[in-house]
């Protein structure tokens, strides 16, 4: 018997079901790939027993009309960007308009409230939005169609989402610290407000407990996720009496900033220090000594949207469906084994 379509399902649920692979199980519910007959047939038929409503395919009934409004209030940099750019190529594969609204003043222009009452719009992709979830819920009593990437907060469950496993991609950050054999690890972590940030705690905990390690408080902390703010943060981490041998940052620039830090101090990485990051961007690749990092679906995260916001269109309710991608662990040359002091 197949679990309320009310309760969450995930991708990686989903594939385990399916005996396919999580990237496939998102190809399906994307359209970006192609994947034979019998594979999306049983993907499709493990959502059903597990309750999880299909999202496609897109079209096939008369959907609203209108553009697509899709608000990213932050910068267009590599991790916005491009999932920016994963939506806008899958909209404009289904014929939709884009309507942008990026940049630091988005977050006070106030567009939320605006959004029921444009005739020209049909629905909207909010990505990383800054309004709490009650905001977001008064947005859906109002009966406007939207999605929610990469949550900020977190999100009623009656509001479609899809965001990244993070507290999966955190643990496995820190389980292979841990299987590098250390265990005095500091922690760089995102906003405190940010969704992203509790469940990347939460994954590192759990494996330092796994370990049987509990976290020094002093060990911790919470910066703005950029690299000025990793260099500073990682200072402070290097510079304790009983430094860390090893540093988890939010994303990769952080740890570019914390990479800093540890040549401003003559701790080579990774004989010294090891250190890794999130996200996978250019930055992790082109550092010295390349990064460690957890890659994030971040074009299968646009195209799912966009693909649950055409169900919506179509007038098909996707009942309260969040789904979380896989993240993948990359081992670069940022770690190794704790050093003897």
């Amino acid at each position: 018997m197949g679990r309320p379509k009310s309760a969450r399902v995930t991708v990686r649920e989903i594939a385990a079901a399916a005996g396919v692979s999580p990237a496939t199980v998102s190809r399906v519910l994307t359209g970006q790939a192609a994947v034979s007959g019998q594979t999306e047939a049983a993907v499709r038929e493990a959502m059903e027993r597990l309750g999880a409503p299909d999202p496609g395919p897109a079209a096939k009934r008369t959907a609203r009309p209108g553009a697509v409004f899709v608000r990213c209030p932050y910068l267009l940099t590599d991790y916005f960007g491009t999932i920016v750019t994963a939506v806008a190529e899958a909209l404009d594969r289904h014929g939709r308009e884009l309507i942008l609204s990026a940049g630091s003043s988005a977050q006070h222009n106030g567009a939320l409230a605006e959004l029921p009452r444009r005739r020209d719009l049909a629905g909207a992709l909010l990505v990383l939005p800054v309004e709490d979830g009650a905001e977001l819920e008064q947005l859906r009593r109002q009966d406007f169609p939207f999605v929610v990437v990469d949550p900020r907060t977190p999100v009623p469950r009656d509001i479609a989402a899809v965001s990244a496993s993070h507290f999966t991609g955190a643990r496995n950050l820190t389980a292979h610290l841990v299987a590098l054999g250390h265990r005095r690890i500091g922690f760089i972590n995102g906003p405190d407000d940010w969704l992203a940030s509790a469940s990347r705690f939460a994954g590192h905990t759990a494996a330092l407990a796994e370990a049987g390690v509990l976290i020094p408080p002093e060990l911790v902390t919470s910066i703005e996720p950029t690299s000025d703010w990793g260099h500073t943060a990682a200072g402070r981490l290097l510079d304790l009496p009983d430094r860390p041998t090893a540093l988890v940052a939010f994303n990769d620039k952080a740890a570019i900033g914390a990479l800093r830090a540890a040549h401003d101090r003559n701790l080579r990485v990774p004989a010294d220090l090891s250190l890794v990051g999130f996200d996978d961007d250019y930055l992790s690749r082109t550092s010295v000594p390349t990064l460690t990092t957890v890659r994030q679906p971040l074009e299968e995260l646009g195209g799912l949207a966009v693909s649950l916001l055409l169900r919506l269109l179509e007038g098909t309710a996707v009942e309260a469906l969040h789904v979380e991608l896989a993240t993948e662990l990359i081992v670069r040359d940022s770690t190794g084994p704790v050093p003897h002091r």
